[in-house]
């Protein structure tokens, strides 16, 4: 299945008489500055009608921004006790009006990149509050929630959206950018919420504020045996309950890790309060899943170095002593590892980024899945990459500029799997080049076929070599 921000749900438009939009911002004015049942009943008829009927941009952005003041009032009254059924509404109608004015940003010509991200988040917004609010009243979510909270956030990363700030002051609080909001609902949905007691919800969605932006969900690959829950942004639930079926589209499977979020979880954090903490650490074992890991995982403390880059890497393969940066070990498996290194390194270690572990004498591919800052150094998340890396040149022609690259090569019934790395954006799809081994004079003609992996930083292309 393709997503498609046609793929949203959203009312169909009945009414197409011009509005007196004036008058109504007039009345919408008028309305008692208190939270009733009588103003939110006013607010959900107006809005439930607007929601219906063919507007400009800007009249269904001003609308939307004032009916939203009006729902940060009537959200108080249910601060502390479960809300009513028309509050749920209000908010699923909020999320139909921000997603109908995100289509219409969308048809519209190259919007700007704040302004998408704005609308992005408040459609994520209130479709996380109509989430929240079920879970709340202890009620599965419809499905259809899930489904364009996964397509709002697909959106985002299509966009280059999800981690624009938006100053967005809800209560309860809100991540401040379209990653942490999608993930903040996520991780509540994780976090087995019918098992939480009345009022916990609350506090949970909170507490995650400030957190749940430190999660990243990576692109699915077959070969990936790390641990973390899967992630379908084509399905009508929160996380696959074990791995993808056939049926399943690998373009929309996502691996969700944890690992910089699990080392902020271990920092003192003089906001949260003792309760907060304590639902942290509850729901904390759910978002790691209930099975055990892949690889057995063991603590570490021994000095290592990291060669960052395709250019470092390929001349430390030559053995050309570049320059690297000193780390420590702090536990590995044989799918990865977490390192501590100088916050001054952050500049040169992206997420994303294709490395070369050297320790105890043996060098090993890596990725770099995840970092988080703290007040020991910078925490470092390695995923080992299987097979022997050996460095190549390439150019577009048999005299011209050589490009390095780093050719993964595993072993596989017999034979050899080979997999080409490259910097992002130094040779496109399909392009025609000479390849040269390392001790070997002779130039070999490949076409570059598509990546079938990109980390944002480095892409991986299948070959084939005689």
């Amino acid at each position: 299945m393709t997503l498609d921000a046609m793929r949203l749900e959203v009312p169909e438009i009945h009414e197409h008489e011009p509005l007196d939009l004036h008058n109504l911002l007039e009345q919408l004015a008028d309305l008692p500055r208190q939270a009733s049942s009588e103003t939110l009943e006013t607010l959900l008829g107006r809005l439930f009608q607007l929601n219906r009927r063919e507007l400009t941009l800007l009249e269904r952005q001003r609308i939307l921004q004032s009916f939203t003041e009006h729902y940060r009032l009537q959200a108080q009254a249910f601060a502390e006790q479960p809300p009513c059924p028309l509050f749920i509404r209000l908010c699923l109608e909020l999320a139909a009006g921000f997603k109908r004015l995100l289509l219409q940003i969308l048809q519209g010509r190259q919007p700007s990149r704040p302004h998408l991200a704005w609308c992005l988040y408040m459609a994520e917004y209130f479709v996380a509050q109509s989430l929240l609010r079920h879970y709340q009243l202890y009620q599965e979510p419809p499905g259809s929630l899930w489904h364009d909270c996964h397509l709002l956030y697909w959106l985002g990363e299509r966009q280059h959206c999800l981690d624009e700030p938006v100053a967005a002051a809800f209560q309860p609080a809100a991540a401040g950018n379209l990653r942490g909001l999608y993930q903040q609902s996520l991780l509540l949905a994780l976090s087995n919420p019918f098992q939480l007691e009345n009022g916990q919800c609350l506090q949970l969605f909170a507490a995650l504020a400030p957190l749940a932006e430190l999660a990243r969900l990576q692109p699915w690959e077959a070969d990936d045996d790390s641990d973390g829950l899967l992630i379908d942004l084509g399905a009508e639930q929160p996380q696959l309950l074990g791995e993808p079926d056939a049926a399943a589209e690998p373009a929309t499977l996502r691996r969700l890790e944890l690992g910089a979020l699990l080392v902020a979880l271990d920092e003192p954090t003089p906001l949260q309060s003792a309760s907060q903490r304590q639902l942290l650490e509850q729901a904390r074992p759910h978002w790691q899943g209930q099975q055990a890991r892949r690889h057995p995982r063991s603590e570490q403390s021994s000095p290592c170095n990291l060669f960052c880059g395709i250019a470092a890497i390929h001349a430390q393969l030559l053995e050309q002593r570049p320059l690297h940066l000193a780390a420590q070990l702090l536990d590995a498996s044989a799918g990865g590892a977490r390192l501590l290194c100088h916050a001054d390194h952050a500049a040169q270690l992206p997420i994303g980024q294709l490395l070369l572990l050297q320790h105890n004498n043996s060098q090993t591919l890596a990725l770099l899945r995840w970092r988080h800052q703290s007040g020991s150094g910078l925490h470092l998340g390695l995923r080992y990459l299987k097979g022997l890396p050996r460095p190549v040149w390439l150019r577009r022609a048999p005299s011209a500029k050589t490009h390095p690259g780093i050719l993964q090569s595993t072993p596989a019934n017999g034979g050899w799997h080979h997999g080409l790395w490259l910097a992002q954006g130094d040779f496109a799809s399909e392009e025609n080049l000479w390849l040269q081994l390392q001790g070997n004079h002779h130039q070999a003609i490949v076409q570059l076929p598509p990546a079938n992996l990109d980390s944002g930083q480095v892409a991986r292309h299948p070959l084939k070599l005689a």
